[in-house]
């Protein structure tokens, strides 16, 4: 039985909600036939509430980009597991790079927000990576190996999280890890994952890659071993490299 496939898309801060209003209904009109590959829109919080309107009835699903591991308090500008639940968000993205080389996210507070998440019966996107300068001094497994430790500490139901490898120097940049390092990588967290926890539950985890996905490489990293999907950054506001990239893993999902 094959894994289930993701494409993901994390739309940063970017669209109002009248354009992403506008782009998921195009994109939803475009995946009717599309059944076999799990298709989330991350969205800026503005937009969740109409965007979960605009989904129902649909295959694809609504992710929000963050939250907070608290389910109330005062912590301005935050938004708790418990309000993203009630808005009928199912996926949130966590740890991603930006988050923490930006805005200084700790791998503690990413382990909490995991956790909070899953007593909601949300799924984290569990973003992981190096940097440029981490992959060239040979850390890359090092670095790794720390987020997953870090990240998913006292997480029993590790089933539950996708993981997300994103090569820092990758995202934006038109750069791309090729599909030798992406397979070995995706081994390595695997591997590691049946480390903390066992075979079968490593199985169920589903990889995926994020890091400059286009419509010109994403055949060749869908046919990448380990990989189960993309988390995809500014290819995800356009409609046609969207639907060019959902369409190409369906054809091997």
């Amino acid at each position: 039985m094959k894994k289930q496939k993701y494409v993901i898309g994390n739309w940063k801060m970017y669209k109002t909600l009248s354009e992403g209003l506008s782009f998921v209904d195009e994109m939803t009109k475009l995946l009717l036939d599309v059944d076999r590959t799990k298709v989330i829109f991350c969205p800026p919080y503005t937009a969740l509430f109409e965007m979960k309107k605009q989904l129902n009835g649909t295959t694809c699903e609504l992710g929000a980009q963050n939250c907070h591991w608290e389910n109330s308090g005062a912590f301005t500008g935050e938004v708790s597991c418990s309000m993203l639940s009630e808005l009928g968000v199912q996926y949130v993205i966590l740890g991603h790079s930006e988050r923490r080389h930006c805005f200084g996210e700790k791998d503690e507070w990413i382990n909490k927000k995991i956790q909070a998440l899953l007593a909601y019966k949300l799924v984290p996107i569990f973003c992981i990576g190096e940097t440029l300068e981490e992959m060239e001094s040979g850390s890359t497994k090092d670095v790794l190996e720390h987020q997953i430790e870090s990240g998913l500490r006292d997480i029993s139901n590790v089933g539950n999280v996708i993981v997300a490898y994103e090569p820092v120097w990758a995202i934006g940049t038109g750069l791309n890890a090729d599909s030798i390092q992406i397979e070995r990588v995706h081994k390595f967290i695997r591997k590691k994952i049946e480390k903390l926890y066992s075979i079968r539950e490593s199985e169920n985890v589903s990889i995926l890659y994020g890091g400059s996905v286009n419509p010109q490489n994403v055949e060749s990293l869908i046919l990448t071993q380990g990989v189960d999907g993309f988390l995809i950054g500014g290819a995800s506001l356009k409609t046609e490299s969207f639907y060019h990239i959902i369409k190409t893993v369906e054809q091997y999902s």
